[in-house]
């Protein structure tokens, strides 16, 4: 490889790394900044770098950003209406007594696909410590089984905002991804449950006093100079985190959860508490995803019909179109946030505060699609600097597997800065020029991308502090259950690559 371009790539990725971690600029910045790094060292002339980021970040989020934003908002319903507690509680009694880590480590899955996992964890952990004041013991096993579970599809299932930026800039069909990465949460959640049930029992007697206090209910309490112990099994309210509990266990395997209907605005008189059963909550969800789904299989079967698979040349046949249609993300996720807002939500809930939950979620999405469309700026970048080539001709020289180098770029920089979703942006957008001079399925090199950033959460990842404060876990026992259970699912992926290079390579 071009020392110029060599020196150009690595001092582009070494940039976003060292601004993330040494200055007070976030990854946008950071990106852009790496984007002009590399066309300068690259040689390439300052008005066309400024003209193919500028490229680069629209052409990006014209695919990408209206399904992000969509995306948010359904997280958003989902959270405020009560349908996310529903849906675990549907999972409890599903898996049955005795396999609460399996249920957890399922509901953490589900609810993280449209639920960013920091808000999904805080709404979920309520349950992990019902489950754990009934049984007075195992609050470790299924907490770390709860938040790796989110980590699975928050890193490999669209529409979360990782994966779904990823597709856009490779170039990945959503549909063919969104199940990939089902396929590989499935295979991956077994190592989940296997690891958090070995490693539960052994850190839990770090668990700090205040935690355990909270969840199994044994502290000796001193009020108005008077001693009370804490009742364990029938504690009903709410714990210091705000969230509210289920007390007892005929509650926690229902299937569905009243809200305070004062969060969803003022019920008129004699108007029955809201509920929403797991079947109407997981309908915002279920039917996106299937309508995306069902896009790509029709796809694929009239491709095949017209013999022009791989070709480029498709254009749908007529009984297609409608297919083509409702199953674009765009119209799909609209579908969504239409049945989200007019199903889980009572009739009584007002404009005013469904229009402020879309603001909240539009605010926790903008810095993502911000970063979104600079990884598709520096990617343009390195495409029209000639930086991309050169890696792929390097790598083509190689006994290196291809699809391997997204995932080795995306664990590097997962480790170095800590946010797996700037992780796998980056990897995308260095990677994005090898995918057609190598020949590597975008499917693949976006599993690659996503899965290299699970490893290893610690210190610089704010979701390892969401995860390990609810624990009440510090040190080293922090290190053993979560930084362990995170590089467990990231080292369980490398087999399924292969695996799924040689089936779509």
């Amino acid at each position: 490889m071009d020392l110029q371009l060599l020196l150009a790539l690595v001092l582009g990725i070494a940039t976003i790394i060292i601004l993330v971690l040494r200055t007070r600029l976030d990854a946008f910045v950071a990106l852009l900044i790496a984007a002009l790094v590399t066309g300068i060292v690259a040689g390439q002339a300052p008005l066309e770098i400024v003209s193919a980021i500028t490229t680069g970040f629209g052409n990006t989020l014209a695919s990408i950003g209206i399904v992000i934003g969509l995306g948010v908002g359904i997280g958003k319903i989902l959270e405020v209406s009560g349908a996310a507690n529903s849906l675990a509680l549907a999972f409890l009694k599903l898996f049955g007594k005795g396999r609460e880590p399996w249920a957890l480590g399922s509901v953490g899955a589900l609810v993280s696909i449209p639920v960013f996992c920091d808000s999904g964890y805080v709404i979920m952990n309520p349950l992990a410590r019902s489950i754990a004041r009934v049984k007075r013991a195992g609050y470790i096993t299924l907490a770390l089984a709860l938040g790796c579970g989110m980590t699975l599809t928050h890193h490999l299932v669209p529409p979360t905002p990782g994966p779904l930026a990823v597709a856009g800039i490779l170039g990945a069909d959503l549909g063919a991804l969104i199940l990939a990465g089902l396929v590989f949460t499935v295979i991956l959640l077994p190592i989940v449950v296997i690891y958090a049930r070995w490693i539960g029992p052994k850190i839990e007697p770090d668990m700090s006093q205040s935690v355990r206090e909270m969840v199994y209910g044994t502290a000796v309490a001193r009020s108005g100079g008077r001693t009370a112990t804490a009742v364990a099994d029938h504690d009903a309210g709410t714990h210091d985190d705000g969230a509210p509990t289920l007390g007892d266990s005929e509650s926690m395997h229902g299937s569905s959860v009243d809200v305070d209907n004062a969060d969803l605005g003022t019920p008129p008189a004699g108007a029955k508490p809201h509920r929403v059963g797991a079947f109407v909550a997981s309908l915002p969800l279920l039917v996106p995803l299937l309508l995306i789904i069902l896009n790509t299989v029709s796809a694929a079967i009239d491709q095949n019909n017209q013999g022009v698979i791989g070709t480029g040349e498709y254009e749908p046949s007529a009984w297609a179109v409608p297919l083509a249609f409702i199953g674009n993300p765009v119209v799909a996720l609209v579908i969504g946030v239409l049945l989200a807002v007019y199903v889980l939500l009572p009739r009584w809930t007002p404009r005013s505060k469904v229009q402020g939950w879309f603001a909240e979620a539009a605010a926790s999405a903008g810095l993502i699609l911000l970063i979104t469309g600079a990884g598709g700026a520096l990617g343009q970048v390195l495409r029209s600097s000639g930086v991309g080539d050169a890696l792929a001709e390097a790598i083509a020289a190689t006994p290196l597997p291809a699809f391997l180098v997204p995932f080795l770029i995306a664990t590097l920089v997962r480790i170095a800065q800590g946010s797996g979703t700037v992780a796998m942006i980056t990897a995308a957008s260095v990677t994005a020029p090898l995918v057609t001079s190598l020949g590597i399925d975008p499917i693949v090199a976006a599993l690659a991308c996503t899965a290299g950033s699970m490893v290893f959460s610690y210190f610089n990842d704010s979701y390892f502090w969401v995860v390990t404060r609810f624990a009440g876990l510090d040190g080293t026992a922090a290190l053993k259950g979560w930084s362990g259970i995170t590089t467990a699912v990231w080292a369980g992926s490398i087999p399924l690559l292969f695996i799924a290079n040689a089936i779509l390579g």
